[in-house]
């Protein structure tokens, strides 16, 4: 015979993976403010220039944005890179290849 589904333990496991993905996508995005230096504005600020950049339609303003964050991006990557060649040699190994609790290699 068949096993019957535990439907409310599948709705929470997936409330827990939901909630899981917008906790990681939360920190996620506090990363990119503290990276790209936006932490410096005060709370006013950043929200009205967000919400300015949510509100262009303009495809050419959003398309030199998109570029311009693709460069961070890169540049960000090479510089991460580097620093770990720099410290491979010096480097010991953390036992049973630790990583961090998130599983996340970087932001957004």
């Amino acid at each position: 015979m068949r096993k019957p589904r535990d439907f409310d333990a599948e709705l929470k496991a997936l409330e827990d993976k939901a909630r899981e993905l917008k906790t990681r996508r939360v920190q996620q995005l506090g990363e990119l403010i503290i990276a790209t230096g936006a932490d410096a504005l005060s709370a006013e600020e950043l929200a009205g220039a967000l919400i300015v950049l949510a509100e262009t339609k303009d495809a050419e303003k959003r398309e030199a944005w998109a570029k311009r964050g693709a460069a961070f991006f890169r540049s960000k990557s090479q510089r991460t890179a580097a620093a770990n060649d720099d410290d491979a040699g010096s480097a010991s190994p953390q036992p049973g290849g630790a990583q961090s609790p998130s599983g996340a290699t970087g932001a957004a």
